[in-house]
């Protein structure tokens, strides 16, 4: 199970009109909890959009992000807001959160969906269900400050107590915290006293810039045998350089790079979100502060880019397109790491963070595993007794054997016995 990758053709959701008719809800459903109330909407209301704001000051990602996302996929998944409140009436916290249809055989052994495949010519949908996620469609997850103590302890309980019932309303078959971080695990792990089961999702990676230079991180960190393979690779292209900019507004290029980023994501095997060209002009439109895109000329031409957030020190990576016309000859991917961390040693940037995915460089770069988890758990109880014993045998982590080749790998299934 990979509840954060699946198959292009499994990744997208219903159109939200089609998802609320098939849980007979609407976008103002409410609930009556002990806290007080918890409000479904699609939007976020004028009065409360304080609220909003400051539930996700401080993170990476803040609201801008869920907007851009929520905005430019929204033929993608459905995208809902709950709104939390007390027993005054007052809005405490906005979690967003999505629905979405998956294949929890996507990440498993080829001989598995092998047999499963003969099993779905009687029965098709098995395996493949509908999800409410808390968390973001295209990221990590994040849950949103309380207004009134700026932490997320109020937010998690309310969270536990009003999520199944919304589950029920909109025919979910599992309620899903999407990609946390290992960070959230002393506030989520509560949840398993609940009856959620913690599994790992696969992780980030990342590679902590205390370092000079890029020669010195060559000699003082990399293998003799990595290191000799990157310097091959990079004379490929001393006579015919590849030149790198950076840019935080990509609108102006983005139809010269969104075919990049088509051609990467078409080469991968686990999918969930697939960005558009407005996701990539709006974070540089709205997040120009943040939002930092890197650009690759090979005679004149883009060959390749990635589209990067910078906050309070950490580079993160998150999406890259290569152009393969190019791109195996010329060592891309290792020209546009190498770029990259160049230039987060030059700005400041202590550290560097990776999406999740591709491994086996990373593994030979000496990065280490940034845990991501999922706290999956069925509003169904009965059913949720079938998939506390499953999930475990889903998760793909345990079938990458480069992931078990990291130094923190452990880190991972890290106390996931109660």
């Amino acid at each position: 199970m990979h509840l954060s990758a699946t198959s292009a053709q499994d990744s997208h959701a219903e159109p939200r009109a089609n998802q609320l008719q098939a849980g007979n809800s609407s976008p103002d459903f409410r609930i009556e909890t002990s806290f007080g109330s918890a409000v479904m909407a699609d939007t976020i209301p004028p009065e409360e959009y304080e609220v909003w704001v400051a539930g996700f000051a401080g993170y990476p990602v803040d609201h801008r992000y869920y907007e851009i996302v929520h905005e430019s996929l929204k033929h993608q998944f459905g995208h809902y807001y709950l709104l939390l409140k007390d027993a005054g009436g007052m809005t405490r916290a906005i979690q967003p959160f999505l629905i979405v249809s998956q294949d929890l055989a996507t990440g498993t052994p080829a001989v598995f969906r092998s047999l499963l495949a003969g099993l779905r010519r009687r029965f098709p949908g098995f395996l493949k269900v509908r999800m409410l996620m808390v968390g973001c469609s295209a990221g990590e997850g994040d849950i949103a400050l309380e207004k009134q103590s700026g932490d997320i302890a109020w937010t998690v309980d309310a969270l536990k107590e009003s999520l199944t019932p919304i589950a029920r309303r909109l025919k979910a078959t599992l309620v899903v915290f999407k990609d946390f971080p290992k960070s959230y695990r002393r506030s989520l792990d509560r949840l398993r006293l609940f009856g959620y089961t913690r599994v790992p999702s696969m992780p980030a990676t990342k590679l902590r810039l205390d370092f000079p230079d890029f020669e010195a991180y060559l000699k003082t960190r990399v293998g003799y045998s990595m290191r000799k393979n990157l310097r091959r690779k990079f004379r490929k292209t001393e006579g015919r350089p590849i030149e790198c900019e950076i840019v935080a507004d990509i609108s102006p290029y983005v139809e010269e790079v969104y075919p990049l980023y088509q051609q990467t994501l078409g080469r991968s095997e686990l999918k969930f979100e697939e960005l558009t060209k407005s996701y990539l002009c709006e974070l540089g439109r709205r997040m120009g502060d943040r939002a930092r895109f890197f650009i690759w000329r090979f005679e004149g031409r883009i060959v390749a880019f990635a589209s990067t957030i910078v906050h309070n020190g950490v580079l993160r990576d998150n999406y890259i397109g290569l152009d393969y016309s190019v791109a195996l000859e010329y060592h891309l991917y290792f020209v546009t790491w190498r770029d990259t961390i160049i230039w987060a040693l030059k700005n400041g940037i202590h550290t560097y963070h990776s999406a999740p995915l591709n491994y086996d460089p990373k593994y030979h770069f000496r990065m280490e595993l940034e845990p991501l988890d999922l706290y999956v758990r069925a509003p169904n109880a009965w059913l949720n007794t079938v998939f506390r014993r499953i999930l475990p045998l889903l998760e793909p982590t345990r079938y990458d054997p480069v992931i078990r080749k990291f130094a923190n790998a452990e880190e991972l299934w890290q106390g996931t016995r109660l």
